[in-house]
């Protein structure tokens, strides 16, 4: 069978070709379809896509929803928490929050405690935002947990923190 290794071809004639040899004995890598990182990028894109279409007849995109829900969800806080909560890169963060604070989603503001730092507020346009199609985007997730189940995905989204915890190759 090509693709696999052959045992009996290669008792038979000594040599292994790379016909002989899967592309997972010969990378060391897993197939496309069970690798994890390949999985996650599927899973995302799965659920983002309809997110995405909620979102564009709104002034923002995925990473504004997502900076607006973490600034309403756990109020003021500094870039690098937001960055963190958002999953979004420092410096991508400083560019999308100039665009916010010029549309007036957000304010930022001096830390009294540490100058050198700035605070993150949402505004009423941002909240607006988020009331305009919140429900849109509950409607979504209450249509995975219907089809996919309220405890699998419960339980993966355990399993996904889990995950996060690991370090990998540190």
């Amino acid at each position: 069978m090509k693709g696999s290794v052959n045992c009996c071809a290669i008792a038979h004639s000594g040599e292994m070709t790379t016909d002989d040899i899967s592309p997972e004995a010969a990378t060391g890598l897993r197939r496309t379809n069970r690798s994890l990182p390949i999985a996650l990028l599927r899973a995302r894109e799965t659920v983002m896509g309809p997110v995405r279409e909620i979102l564009a007849d709104s002034p923002v995109n995925e990473q504004k929803w997502r900076v607006l829900r973490v600034l309403e969800e756990s109020g003021p806080q500094d870039q690098n928490s937001i960055a963190k909560q958002a999953c979004l890169l420092l410096p991508s963060l400083t560019r999308i929050l100039r665009a916010m604070e010029a549309d007036g989603l957000v304010s930022r503001r001096e830390d009294r405690e540490d100058r050198r730092r700035s605070i993150v507020s949402i505004e009423a346009p941002g909240r607006s935002i988020l009331r305009a199609h919140g429900a849109q985007a509950a409607a979504l997730t209450d249509s995975l947990r219907a089809q996919y189940g309220e405890d699998k995905l419960e339980q993966l989204l355990d399993l996904l923190e889990d995950l996060q915890a690991i370090e990998i190759g540190r």
